[in-house]
This record gives structure tokens, sequence and C-alpha cells, in this order.
């Protein structure tokens, strides 16, 4: 069994499958990586080199392994940043697909538009593609806060307005929502994570580092290890709280990392923060820390 995992790539560094594929294969997953956009690194940078891939040649990858007779054993399918929309008819069309060959295969979208203190990063016409087209289609959808509110047009406040826009999303067609960062007056100094099934949701907190509001490809792999995990467990409690331990594991190694390089003292001349992926893969099957989800009460005191 396989996962098709459809999003960028970067050269140097991590984001889209540069960040997504290797967790997944280092929790014993088999992935087909597609890429939609191959640079030299990720954006943030603010200079990068490559370009776009396109549809076609994501839809030839896709025949080709359809050619091959693999495409039944595929168990999932997960998508991130898309590059142009174009790429995201051919993601509908090959889910349908893998859907028809193999009815029990998941579609975990990761739905890549932007953040807070960004905003949208994506050309104009892809909100409206996740919205109308992706998101209905989805098993899993892993937004960030900012991409809720963009999906939903509800601002989170708290964690009333977050189950608001969560069964917004529930009604659209995903199964399972997973909040991949959610920041309230009621946690601070935390940064948390919720995840919903439509029975409940699930809350999980952690300390927030000092890296700043987001650091590239921290939700790629964050999806990617959630998928994986819950592709193991059938649990959301349970591929919550494996998924935030590593991951939150990789980010204090990564900020451990940087913070001892002797230039640190001058901020403004830094790179962004890479991802340690590799020196920090133990904590992908063996987490140094370990964090309990709970379940969220409504808002009469009952658990929804």
């Amino acid at each position: 069994m396989g996962i098709l995992s459809i999003q960028s790539h970067v050269v140097y560094g991590y984001a889209g499958n540069s960040a997504a594929v290797f967790p997944m294969q280092r929790l014993g997953r088999e992935v087909w990586a597609v890429n939609t956009v191959e640079f030299s690194n990720h954006t943030g940078y603010g200079a990068w080199t490559g370009k776009v891939l396109g549809a076609e040649l994501v839809r030839d990858l896709i025949n080709g392994l359809e050619q091959r007779g693999v495409l039944k054993n595929c168990e999932a399918v997960l998508s991130g940043y898309l590059g142009d929309a174009s790429v995201g008819d051919v993601i509908a069309d090959a889910v349908k697909r893998i859907k028809a060959l193999s009815p029990k295969a998941l579609y975990c979208c990761d739905p890549v538009m932007g953040d807070a203190g960004r905003g949208f990063y994506v050309k104009p016409d892809i909100p409206a593609l996740f919205k109308n087209e992706l998101v209905p289609l989805a098993d899993i959808i892993t937004p960030n806060q900012f991409e809720l509110e963009a999906l939903t047009g509800i601002e989170i406040n708290g964690i009333d307005s977050a189950r608001k826009a969560i069964n917004i999303l529930h009604e659209k067609g995903p199964g399972i929502v997973l909040v991949t960062s959610f920041l309230s007056d009621d946690i601070q100094g935390q940064i948390g994570m919720l995840a919903s099934d439509k029975n409940g949701i699930y809350s999980i907190t952690t300390p927030r580092l000092p890296i700043g509001p987001v650091i590239a490809g921290s939700g790629d792999i964050t999806a990617s290890v959630f998928l994986s995990r819950y592709l193991e467990t059938n649990d959301i409690k349970k591929a919550l709280e494996k998924s935030t331990a590593s991951v939150y594991g990789i980010l204090e190694a990564s900020w451990n990392s940087y913070s001892k390089m002797p230039s640190l003292e001058a901020p403004l001349e830094e790179p962004p923060l890479e991802l340690r992926i590799i020196q920090a893969q133990h904590e992908l099957d063996s987490p140094s820390h370990l964090f309990e989800a709970k379940k969220v009460a409504g808002i009469n005191g009952n658990y929804s």
C-alpha cells in the first residue's frame, strides 16, 4: 500500500514533499511523490529559482502510475501546495479515480494558502478551488488557523468560534478536521492543535518555541505525520498525540540547533530557520516528549 503525495518540492531545505515524504517513510509508509513545483529553496528566503511544473506533468505522472496498475494499492492521497489551480483539477480527478479502484483510500487535503502575519501567498483563484472542489472531496483536511478562517469566513478568537468553523468544514464533506495551529487567550505561552471527527473535538497544546509564527515546512510535516499515524491507529486522539509529540520534538531540535549559531547576534542577516528533520529523525518514532489530548467541552459543558 502507498501514499500518493502531491505537493511542492525544494532542493535545499524543507517544504512540501521535502518535508513530508521522509517522515512518512520513517514511519513505515510507502510514498509516491509527485511534485507540483521545483524550487531551489522555499520562498521565505525572498529569492529562489525554479518553476511551477504544471498540471500536464502531474497528470502524466499519475497516468503512468495507473498504467503500472499500482493505483489500486493506494491507501491515501495527500495534497499540499499546488502552485497553479489547474493542478487542483488533476488532484480531484486522481482522487476520484483512486477511490474507484480502492474505495477505502483516504484523501488528506492540506489547503496551503497562507498564514497569520503573511496573509495569502498563493494565486488568487486557489482559495476558491480549495473551498469549492477539494475540501468537499477530502476525508481529512488540515488547515492552519488562518486557512480555517479563509475557508469558513469565521474569525477564530477562541474554542467556540473554532468549533463553529470546524463544523462548517464537516458539513462540506471532510470527516476529520485537524487545525494545525490554534492560538487563543486561554493558552497564552502555548500553541495548540485541534482535531475533530464529528463525534468530538480534541485539543492539545505544547510550549510555544521562539521561532516566530511559522516555520516553512511545519504544516507539511504535521499533515504527513498525522495522516501516517491515523492510517496506523484509526483513532484521531492517538494520531493527534503521536504527531504532536514528533513535530514538537523536531521543532525543538531545530530551534536548539539554530540558537547555537554564532551569528545569531545579527538576526537581520540570518536566513530563515530550517527544520532539522534528518538530525532529529528519532523524534518521528521515539519522541522525547509526550502530550495528552483532551476532549473539548461544549458551551453548556457537554462534549461535542
